[in-house]
């Protein structure tokens, strides 16, 4: 008898939730074990294969063995495109792509690592490259449509699953590991949780992956949220799963437990379906759980039954007939087709920032010549979690098949350098290497004229590179104990093409050259050894001066650029970042500025061609000081794609109209942000939401090359009367240009008054659309009043209030063209009561708190810095009170202490409560006695002072 004869799991014409319990049935319990890490064991009796759970698709898919596929822009670019159409075709690309390549093997995983949906709300993020922007309405809805095209539309079968990531509160790199981000209801589900609910609700996303940090103290993988929001609210269907090595971190880093065991019990019993760790050690702390009987097999059960219905819904136990997914050949792997949606989302994202004087379009027929300078005019950098790219076509590549036989110079602005020890008085060159071996860095040249050139890359902040003239490759500390010229980019993990220059202030020049220290990515020394070799010097016992260079310019790179601008009728500078250095996985960055060498070449380029065009290839937003006036034209553009150079050349030519918008506010300056770790965006007025202050350039913003004009908002109705009505608004743009080009018309709301502060304005819908010069059209959006609502935290559900609200239509968050008013008859927020339990952190207001976890359930509201207040507003004591009661911990031997005032914390407390030491923060006590009547409607407020923190209080 077949297999496929033999048991029901098998019988496709059953419903996938039958086929998952008939086949758990079968799973003997090691077997189940065997299925609960990433890497899943193969079950050969059953028909079960191995199966690798993940793999990255930040912006294409990255298969395994370098199999190049098809690279969009960073998705911070792909932001920039505010379309969602377009977002579903990138996503059926990499849908299509994905399952070519695991049809061809099927080591190429299908479930896969993004869209990453963290909310950008600081650009110091090292990670801004990887989300869609400060926004949660435009991450959203960009989110969701990806998600459905990566997981295709077929009735029965799924083409591949996304994976969201990393829910939540996942926005700073330093600490990421053990930090908790404190997030009130509010900015828990106005903000945080509302970017990820599309993806859900709208995408249909099939999985979850947690954030490595604690969210109020309580770690990522183990709250509450992933069963009570995300598969209760939400109703996801498919598996959560923790980020890569979050299982043994939550032991190492946030020091919960003493045992894997331990970890693994509490994420599975959280609601996580799938760990990613070590298979080994996976499996071993599951088994140790069950033993312990922290686990039972109804865990296992429940968590695997959820991983089980996604292979189903993969089509991985049933036959290739029927499933069309099944068919799709290798050939569609970085195919022409997919590269043309690659090079219309390269397109897509360039944003226009300035353009004075109407420089650009550049006409290639009245141009005579051109400068292209700057490190970034002839590089395609990849982004993080990107994949080999099938071909690259730089800034350069782009622009010269633009002016064929016109005169086109190339000068990176780099300087040209030579270097000599200190030790040995000898040059550095590149020694010959033996087969099989990488060519070694050596001071081993008398004279410079056998010494090699280094073309110097000053990233700022005290990172550098040096690319070898000889053979065109990167010095890097790749191998163990040497200094080799073998790298082919500036990647990786560890960066190890990239240097630190300490310079020797007591050294005197000589020949024109100074004097530093070179050290390693990470610190070390880098030592010219006894034969010459650069080698770690820290690790082979060398001294502080065997690390001593002379730097020799023997080429001004900058001058050099500002000689061949003088000479061109234009010049185009592309400057920006490297998506790895000073900013990624695991590095905030270290300012929002250029780094001081390309501000420097801006300036002297500037100086010598006033048709100067600065264009910024980063990864995230900038603050430009004074060279966001200096010259004339400036464009952003994000890195990555394949396409990117074609895309910019279109642009700066008028074949493609740049129509892109900013997805995150770019701030004049770093003094305009609060800490990187205030996660309130309300306090510390973070995001065009609540940010008061004048930005470099707003979020929304972007100019295009022909002007739009706005006209004529009709409403269907000036009422919105209660949470179901919808509102239908209309307007008519006209492309009043001379250029086709695309528009993304932006729906703002504002609450006009309310109980509570609510944001300046927030983005409630938006399109982007294509006008022909001259040509005007209808744009239509629809206003569900839903959509008005704000987190009432005295009920704990979200309220439409009664009042005026402000309908606003423009170009931008700031460029409001358009304006119309409604009244809403919704609700009035009632007086709350505290007479039953209620969370402390359901205040209104607060002051120096932070929120921790306590694990009797909720979270618990600490001072910051010894005393902290919270307040409660509009609190009806509706007949005298005598008794106070609130659960309390205090896990020191000074303890706290609880204050009460009424109205106003400026007077006497009507009340005070001592808290004494109870055995540690997960110890609580109910503290609290008589205190003198209260009687009406007050304002409360409860001060903390001292090693204390309240979960929650009650007046009876």
């Amino acid at each position: 008898m077949t297999l496929q004869m033999k048991y029901p799991y098998l019988d496709t014409s059953l419903a996938i939730d039958v086929r998952v319990t008939d086949l758990l049935t079968r799973l003997t319990l090691e077997e189940k074990i065997s299925l609960m890490p990433t890497h899943q064991a193969a079950v050969p009796r059953l028909g079960l294969e191995e199966v690798w759970v993940g793999g990255e698709a930040a912006h294409g898919i990255v298969s395994r063995g370098g199999t190049a596929a098809t690279v969009f822009p960073q998705p911070i670019g792909l932001a920039n495109t505010w379309n969602t159409q377009l977002m579903y075709r990138i996503g059926s690309v990499m849908g299509d792509e994905a399952r070519a390549l695991n049809n061809h093997n099927s080591q190429h995983g299908l479930m896969r690592w993004a869209p990453t949906i963290d909310m950008e709300r600081d650009p110091r993020w090292g990670r801004n490259e990887e989300a869609y922007g400060e926004d949660p309405h435009l991450t959203g809805k960009l989110a969701a449509s990806l998600v459905r095209g990566m997981q295709g539309d077929h009735e029965k079968y799924v083409k591949m699953v996304a994976s969201p990531k990393h829910f939540y509160g996942n926005n700073n790199e330093v600490g990421r590991l053990d930090g908790s981000s404190s997030i009130d209801p509010r900015n828990r589900r106005e903000y945080y949780l509302k970017a990820f609910e599309p993806a859900f609700t709208e995408g249909g996303a099939l999985s979850i992956m947690t954030a490595y940090n604690e969210i109020n103290g309580t770690p990522a993988l183990e709250h509450a949220d992933i069963r009570g929001v995300l598969k209760g609210e939400w109703g996801m269907r498919g598996f959560a799963v923790c980020d890569g090595g979050d299982l043994s971190q939550t032991v190492d880093f946030h020091k919960r437990y003493e045992s894997h065991a331990e970890s693994a019990a509490a994420a599975i019993k959280a609601g996580i379906d799938t760990l990613t760790d070590d298979a080994q050690l996976v499996c071993d702390a599951v088994r140790e759980a069950l033993e312990r009987q922290l686990l039972t097999e109804a865990d296992l059960d429940e968590a695997l039954t959820n991983m089980l219905r996604v292979r189903f819904m993969l089509g991985m136990m049933d036959p290739a007939e029927g499933n069309p997914y099944k068919a799709i050949p290798m050939s569609v792997v970085a195919s022409k087709e997919h590269g043309e949606a690659a090079l219309q989302a390269a397109r897509e994202s360039i944003v226009l920032l300035r353009n004075e004087n109407g420089l650009l379009p550049l006409s290639a027929k009245k141009l005579e010549s051109l400068a292209v300078i700057g490190p970034l005019a002839d590089e395609m950098l990849r982004g993080w979690y990107c994949g080999e790219l099938p071909y690259k076509i730089t800034p350069f590549q782009g622009i010269q098949s633009r002016l064929n036989s016109k005169t086109v110079s190339k000068t990176n602005g780099l300087d040209r350098i030579a270097w000599r020890s200190v030790r040995n008085g000898q040059f550095l060159k590149v020694r010959e290497a033996a087969e099989g071996e990488k060519p070694v860095l050596a001071a081993g040249s008398a004279d410079l004229d056998g010494a090699e050139i280094f073309a110097h890359n000053d990233w700022g902040w005290n990172a550098h590179s040096f690319l070898a003239s000889s053979n065109g490759k990167f010095v890097t500390t790749e191998t163990d104990m040497k200094a080799t010229v073998s790298a082919d980019e500036v990647y990786g993990w560890f960066v190890k093409e990239s240097f630190q220059l300490v310079l020797q202030e007591a050294a005197s020049e000589a020949d024109g050259g100074q004097i530093y220290r070179l050290l390693s990515w990470n610190g070390h020394p880098i030592a010219a050894a006894d034969d010459g070799e650069l080698i770690v010097g820290e690790n082979a016992g060398y001294q502080t001066s065997d690390s001593l260079y002379e730097r020799i310019v023997l080429k001004d790179g900058v001058e050099e650029a500002a000689q061949a601008a003088a000479q061109a009728s234009a010049a185009v500078v592309f400057v920006g970042n490297n998506p790895v250095v000073n900013g990624k996985e695991e590095i905030d960055r270290f300012s929002l500025e250029l780094p001081p060498s390309q501000e420097r070449l801006i300036r002297r380029v500037a100086e010598t061609n006033p048709n100067t065009i600065v264009v910024i290839v980063g990864s995230y937003p900038y603050a430009l000081g004074d060279i966001a006036e200096l010259v004339q034209a400036i464009v952003y553009m994000p890195h990555g794609g394949q396409e990117a150079g074609t895309a910019i050349a279109d642009v700066l030519f008028g074949d493609y109209a740049p129509a892109g918008r900013l997805p995150m506010t770019w701030y004049a300056s770093e003094s305009q942000l609060p800490s990187m770790l205030e996660y309130d965006i309300r306090k510390g007025k973070r995001t065009y939401q609540y940010f008061d202050g004048e930005p470099l350039y707003p979020f929304g913003y972007g100019l295009t090359y022909s002007p739009f004009e706005y006209r004529d908002l009709a409403l269907s109705s000036s009422v919105l009367k209660g949470a179901d009505d919808t509102l239908e608004l209309s307007f008519t743009i006209e492309n009043v240009g001379s250029l086709t080009s695309d528009e993304v018309p932006q729906l703002y709301i504002r609450a006009e008054q309310s109980t509570v502060e609510r944001p300046i304005k927030q983005l409630r819908g938006f399109t982007r659309t294509c006008t022909e010069a001259g040509a005007s059209q209808r744009i239509t959006f629809r206003l569900p009043a839903s959509e008005l609502a704000f987190w009432d935290v005295s009920r704990e559900r979200y309220c439409v209030e009664s009042g005026e609200y402000s309908i606003l239509v423009g170009r931008s968050s700031t460029d409001i063209r358009l304006t119309a008013h409604i009244q809403v008859e919704g609700e009035t927020v009632p007086p709350r009561s505290l007479s039953a339990w209620t969370w402390a952190e359901s205040y209104n207001e607060y002051e120096s708190v932070r929120l921790e976890e306590c694990r009797e359930g909720g979270t618990a509201v600490a001072p910051v810095g010894g005393t902290g207040w919270i307040r409660f507003d509009n609190v009806d004591f509706d007949s005298e009170v005598f008794t106070f009661e609130a659960k309390a911990s205090s896990g020191e031997s000074a303890g706290g202490t609880i204050n009460i005032w009424l109205d106003a914390i400026d007077g006497p407390a009507i009340a005070k409560y001592n808290v004494a030491m109870t055995g540690g923060w997960h110890n609580w006590s109910t503290v609290g006695s008589s205190i003198v009547s209260i009687s009406g409607r007050h304002t409360l407020y409860v001060q903390l002072e001292g090693a204390i923190r309240l979960n929650r209080l009650r007046f009876q």
